[in-house]
């Protein structure tokens, strides 16, 4: 009986049998066809297969390499052409259809049913899976087709997506007359309105009316939208008005609706593969250098963000919006909910989760429309000097204008428990006592951006978030993850967007209020939060600058502006964090680490700025941090006479003194293993002996290195360690006396040779090599703001070094509160008025960002498809790694070119090309 159940019984079941597909691989009349046979008409029978054959995005992208197209687009490229038209007239048709979408054949009878139709040879057509296949061949053909044509759009390019037909215009236009169904008001559209109606009418007769038929490219658009609320296909059909299956409703609950039509992951997997084929149009511009991003926009950003209807754009930005917040709520208990609490479950359970693929490539197209500005879609200068500003309008880009608009309290809440929620739970994934026990949140990195828009866009928002108690949460959330991610290299695009959103938000008045408070969030242990958020802010900037070994100078700007933007603020900051802030600027004065790079003397400017208004806003609030400036009075003295000679012999004293270390070291081994050799033939109590002589150096040794910190002598007992150059030798005191005296002959012999110091200075000092000159000290040195420190130095060291002598008043407690209660006002200038360095945008840091956001869209989409892999890639550079497969390098997050010189609040960005 079995013998007569038909040979093709997977095929209505939507599994066709592997020889079938193998054979579209090998056989003449499959894949190999589309570059052997030149002109295949778009009536053929042939493009059937690419319709009908696939049953999973996978076995689209494995089945078509991207060498498949490429050969293609060589040898027949109107094969590739006709290709891609007949996919979008095939996707055209059916969305149209009656019998799309197709009904899911979950239930027995519909699973009987096609067993029947099966056996009597009428197969029943899926046309839900058609029209999934028309759009994961588009995503599959598209990118090649892009890398073939470059950086600026070719004849081919433009002659399949973009060129219009024109035909006689025989209907009737009623339209104007009717009134639109979805109308949003708006400033703009009633003052071009005015200015239409006030031009003089036309009163030429035209014979014989055109019309031009909308391109490829804008049917694409507007049935990919459609797709995008297509009810039973991306929505549920409870939602379905009469018979018409389009229905513009937002997908969740949240921004614009209050209704929530219910999770579904077999529409969320379709909504999935519609924005794929989405987000792979919008990748045009990763094809083009960074050098002409402006000068080459990407028409099909272009056409998304200026010529959607408005009620399309407000309906998917409410709809990607409200996916990505609504990320961290709670799910409907399932098996996979549940799961996914448990530890190392991703590494049990594997495969891919629908609803973490949705709000992931939710937040990737949403960054992307938000970060667009590109040609005519830059933002709208206004205002002249200093009160000049830009801003997005509904002409520029759409999306940014709209997110700018939000307004409404319950909308700011809900923006903020989203991105919160999203950000407390990677870092209670930092806390895990099982390392690994968790996944980290894939889309970490499109939340931080997200975050980045809004404030820059929105100011209300900005303003709601800084007067919010969750706001802190939120800074001491990201400060976290920065310092978890610090030491990866393929994360320092991250580390340095989190700069300048710290950068950002600490110009705002209310941001330096909220200093005052204590963290309340709950913070892996490994990053306490005691004391003030000054305290956690200054300590958090200290252990980022202190233990990444340079390899993250080119951030130090933004952190270090942050913290002057922030000093008037600071009050009663503790022993740790003052501490800290005078090693920082000590670290920063070092004449190697000054003279290494011509953008380091900024950082000494910056601190002097710091301590300034420190001084001149809080004196009496910070005894501790006036406490530490006094007692490292020696460096801001030195610097007042800084010069590139006196920088020099400093550089030559310490490697001197560490080329005698490095003797001596070498010394005490020989001497070492001398002693173990003669140990060996030495009767037991003279071993014991040599031992004991042995414990006696180590006692020596050991007491010299934990002589304090200079710093830290006058009352703490805090001990930190010192920030070092990545290239500076470390001073210890552990040289005998022969050899001191042995370092101060050779000292007094070279530090009078001239030509020495020349030469040092014409090698280079650190990596970069760079030269300093004379002039180039001179240019900085006398612009260092010394004088307000060097004043309140100058009144109170003598005071506090005679209260220090004074027997009855020695103790650091004394001081301190003779500090807390001392008066300057007729003795420091005029206290100047609050102007905070705020982050500008310029043209090298909206190229940057785009890079580092397209950087983390390809990591992404390596697995489990690869969209883009094996495209020539002209935005960023890409280095693979073997040992993590899904990794992005530095160099992918830095754009080529990339940002050289400054910006335009004062912070120096070096890019590196791969």
């Amino acid at each position: 009986m079995f013998s007569k159940l038909p040979q093709r019984l997977t095929a209505p079941l939507g599994l066709l049998s592997d020889s079938e597909k193998l054979a579209f691989r090998s056989q003449s009349g499959g894949l190999q066809k589309l570059a052997a046979v030149r002109n295949i008409p778009e009536t053929d029978n042939y493009w059937n297969q690419y319709v009908v054959l696939f049953d999973s995005a996978s076995e689209v992208f494995s089945l078509i390499t991207s060498n498949d197209i490429r050969r293609a687009l060589q040898d027949a490229p109107e094969n590739v052409a006709t290709l891609i038209r007949v996919m979008c007239s095939r996707l055209f048709n059916l969305i149209s259809d009656h019998t799309f979408p197709a009904p899911t054949s979950a239930s027995v009878s519909a699973l009987a049913t096609s067993f029947i139709k099966a056996g009597t040879g009428t197969a029943e057509r899926n046309t839900t899976k058609e029209v999934l296949n028309c759009l994961r061949v588009l995503q599959r053909v598209l990118p090649v087709v892009f890398e073939v044509e470059g950086g600026e759009p070719g004849s081919f390019e433009v002659d399949v997506f973009w060129k219009k037909e024109e035909m006689d215009d025989t209907e009737a236009q009623p339209a104007q007359s009717e009134t639109p169904q979805f109308v949003i008001e708006d400033e703009e559209d009633s003052e071009d309105e005015a200015k239409l109606s006030a031009l003089p009418s036309s009163t030429s007769p035209n014979p014989k009316p055109k019309k031009q038929l909308p391109s490829l490219g804008e049917r694409l658009f507007s049935s990919i939208v459609d797709l995008l609320f297509c009810c039973g296909f991306t929505l549920p059909m409870q939602i379905q008005k009469d018979h018409y299956k389009i229905n513009y409703v937002i997908w969740e609950k949240g921004i614009g609706s209050m209704v929530d039509p219910g999770p579904n992951h077999h529409y969320d997997n379709n909504k999935t593969e519609v924005l794929r084929l989405l987000l792979v149009l919008l990748s045009r511009q990763i094809y083009v250098s960074a050098s002409s991003l402006f000068s080459r926009p990407s028409m099909y950003t272009l056409h998304l963000v200026q010529k959607l209807p408005r009620r399309d754009v407000l309906t998917i930005l409410c709809s990607l919006l409200n996916t990505a917040m609504n990320s961290p709520q709670a799910q409907p208990i399932t098996i996979n909910s549940m799961a996914g609490k448990l530890p190392y479950n991703h590494l049990v359970f594997k495969g891919e989760d629908p609803r973490v693929n949705l709000v992931a490539i939710c937040f990737e197209v949403l960054v992307v429309l938000l970060d667009f500005q590109s040609g005519s879609a830059r933002d709208v200068v206004v205002g002249s000097n200093e009160q000049q500003t830009s801003a997005p309008t509904t002409r520029t880009n759409a999306f940014r204008y709209f997110l700018m608009k939000l307004h409404r309290t319950q909308d700011f809440q809900f923006v903020l428990s989203g991105i919160l929620g999203i950000m407390e739970q990677e870092v209670m994934n930092m806390n895990n006592i099982l390392p690994g026990a968790r996944k980290s949140t894939p889309y970490i990195a499109e939340n931080i951006v997200f975050f980045w828009k809004m404030i820059e866009l929105n100011k209300r928002f900005r303003a709601y978030v800084l007067d919010s108690d969750q706001g802190m949460d939120l800074i001491a959330y990201l400060l976290c993850y920065k310092m978890e991610i610090k030491d990866k290299p393929q994360q320092h695009g991250i580390c340095r967007a989190l700069s300048y959103i710290v950068q950002t938000l600490s110009a705002e008045p209310a941001f330096g209020q909220r200093l005052t408070y204590p963290i309340k969030a709950s913070l892996p242990s490994k990053f306490p939060a005691s004391g003030t958020a000054a305290d956690f802010l200054i300590n958090t900037i200290y252990s980022i600058v202190a233990t990444t070994s340079g390899q993250l100078n080119s951030l130090y700007p933004a952190l270090i502006i942050a913290l002057s933007n922030c000093a008037p603020y600071f009050k009663n900051l503790s022993i740790t964090s003052s501490t800290r802030l005078v090693q920082l600027f000590t670290s920063f004065s070092n004449p190697l680490f000054l003279l290494s790079d011509e953008g380091h003397p900024r950082l000494l400017f910056f601190m002097l700025e710091m301590f300034n208004s420190i001084i001149l806003h809080r004196l009496c609030d910070n005894p501790n941090l006036i406490h530490g400036i006094l007692a490292a009075h020696k460096t801001f003295e030195d610097l007042g006479t800084f010069t590139l000679a006196r920088g020099l012999r400093e550089i030559r004293r310490v490697q001197l003194a560490r080329e005698d270390q490095a003797q001596d070291l070498s010394l005490d081994d020989k001497r070492k293993s001398r002693r173990v050799s003669k140990e060996e033939h030495a009767p037991e109590e003279k071993k014991n002996l040599l031992n004991k002589e042995d414990g006696n150096d180590n006692d020596e040794v050991s007491a010299v290195t934990q002589i304090p910190h200079p710093d830290t002598d006058i009352g703490t007992t805090t001990t930190t360690e010192p920030i070092v150059s990545p290239s500076e030798p470390i001073p210890t005191d552990r040289t005998s006396e022969k050899a001191k005296g042995k370092m101060k002959q050779r000292r007094s012999s070279s530090s009078l040779d001239a030509g020495s110091l020349e030469r040092i200075a014409a090698t280079g000092i650190g990596r970069n090599g760079f030269v300093p000159t004379p002039e180039w000290v001179a240019s900085w040195q006398q612009g260092l703001p010394l004088d307000t420190v060097m004043l309140m130095i100058s009144e109170l060291l003598p005071k506090v070094q005679e209260m220090q002598n004074s027997h009855k008043a020695s103790s650091a407690s004394t001081i301190l509160d003779f500090l807390g209660s001392v008066t300057l006002v007729d003795v420091l200038p005029p206290v100047p008025p609050l102007s905070p360095r705020r982050f500008v945008w310029s043209d090298a840091s909206i190229v940057w960002l785009t890079s580092l956001i397209w950087g983390e869209i390809f990591v992404r989409g390596m697995t489990p498809l690869g969209v883009w892999n094996s495209t020539n890639i002209r935005l960023f550079y890409v280095k693979h790694s073997q040992n993590q497969q899904r990794q992005i390098t530095e160099t992918v997050s830095s754009v080529v070119g990339g940002l050289l010189g400054r910006t335009n609040s004062d912070t120096t960005v070096s890019r590196t090309r791969a």
